[in-house]
């Protein structure tokens, strides 16, 4: 079953939901986060093996272990798909599902 998505106009048009961030490519700049009224993503700590630590806090620097930062899907449902983040993305680290194509 296909569902029918419009504009306010009623012109036709598919959502792309944000569904992942890789993070060996995200550099943290947090553009996507400010962009998103949703509270999609999160800037998580990296260490130096590539493990995250955990989300971000104000000048958290875990216990000396923070390496760098990425930021991380982690309410995904909360997405409406309106693209911001992927806009203003500086690395195109993001992968966008079409909302017919996402189960539910």
């Amino acid at each position: 079953m296909t569902r029918a998505f419009q504009t306010r106009d009623g012109s036709a048009w598919i959502p792309e939901y944000l569904t992942a961030i890789d993070g060996a490519t995200c550099i943290g700049c947090g553009r996507c986060f400010k962009v998103c009224s949703r509270g999609v993503m999160h800037l998580y700590g990296v260490d130096d093996e590539g493990d995250v630590l955990g989300i971000c806090q104000e000048d958290d620097d875990f216990d000396g272990e923070l390496n760098r930062m990425i930021m991380v899907v982690d309410h995904a449902g909360g997405c409406v798909g309106c693209g911001a983040c992927a806009r203003v993305c500086p690395k195109n680290c993001q992968t966008h599902i079409a909302a017919d194509r996402i189960a539910a």
